[in-house]
């Protein structure tokens, strides 16, 4: 009799939370950001432009639309998947579903070793940028913050007392990455990379000259492309920027088609960035909006 309490109980617990499953959903705001928005607001929002949005479509050759704006949602602004269902009009398990699949598409998309035609290119565009010579690529890293794995959390624990996996790439003077390294736990020494072993900096004390103030400022010069190409990545993909919720073996999946969805923004919308509203504007206003969405959700229940 116990038994059949308990289970009857189950039954009406689950009936409960199926009701809530099937509730309705609007799709009113993703049918006004697709119908209204400018392309401002688009760069703003999905960190791309409504043209670039729909040629990533037709490369990904499905009709995704929505299902990719699921994904990028969460990739630009690392908003948790409950505020995007809401958002969206889907269904929770369908937006983390939705998520993974994109990201895994995306990822066919490989980030490939520059031709000898290319890295010729890419010598001869350092060059006339910072007239520093025989330089094929700036290579740098960074840690992507994560919650602790279950499986060795000491492992992840880096110096600066969070958990993180380490991205490394190496960037063209286009800022493009042209290869990637990533997942390393963050507690391995990162040794600050390669290029500060290649080329490291002369000190700059009292009696430095002039050669080697000058290879100084070539070299910082050289660098910073590589500093910027990490910062635009992070500044697009905001899920690398802040803490990163998903689960282990999928953040090494997310950081690469970050590093893809990069390459084809600074193809396709290349510079927008530079004049791209200060972050923390962009999160005050996602915020209105999110919390306009919201409202009108709750007030149809």
């Amino acid at each position: 009799k116990a038994a059949s309490m308990l289970l009857n109980e189950y039954v009406s617990l689950f009936l409960y939370y199926r009701k809530i499953w099937i509730h309705p959903r609007s799709m009113a705001w993703w049918e006004h950001i697709n119908n209204v928005r400018t392309d401002k607001e688009w760069l703003l929002f999905f960190r791309m432009r409504r043209g670039t949005f729909m040629h990533l479509c037709d490369l990904l050759r499905r009709p995704v639309e929505i299902r990719v704006s699921v994904c990028l949602w969460r990739l630009a602004t690392n908003l948790e998947y409950r505020s995007i269902s809401h958002l969206f009009g889907v269904g929770l398990s369908t937006c983390c579903i939705i998520t993974q699949q994109v990201v895994t598409v995306i990822n066919v998309t490989e980030i490939k070793t520059p031709s000898t035609a290319e890295l010729r290119a890419i010598v001869q565009g350092f060059r006339a940028k910072c007239g520093f010579t025989r330089v094929a690529g700036a290579i740098d890293d960074a840690h992507i913050n994560i919650k602790a794995p279950s499986n060795a959390p000491a492992d992840y624990y880096n110096r600066k007392g969070q958990y993180s996996v380490i991205l490394q790439g190496v960037v063209h003077n286009n800022m493009k990455f042209w290869d990637i390294n990533f997942g390393q736990p963050g507690k391995v020494h990162d040794a600050h990379v390669f290029d500060n072993r290649l080329f490291p900096p002369f000190p700059e004390f009292r009696g430095a000259t002039a050669a080697q103030l000058n290879f100084n400022h070539r070299l910082s010069q050289a660098r910073m492309t590589v500093g910027r190409s990490f910062g635009r990545l992070k500044g697009r993909w905001r899920c690398l920027l802040k803490q990163n919720e998903s689960h282990i073996t999928l953040v090494s999946r997310i950081i690469s088609a970050c590093c893809v969805l990069h390459n084809f923004c600074e193809v396709n919308d290349v510079g927008d960035l530079d004049n791209d509203e200060n972050p923390d504007q962009v999160g005050e206003k996602g915020g209105q909006e999110i919390r306009n969405a919201l409202c009108t959700y709750f007030s149809r229940i």
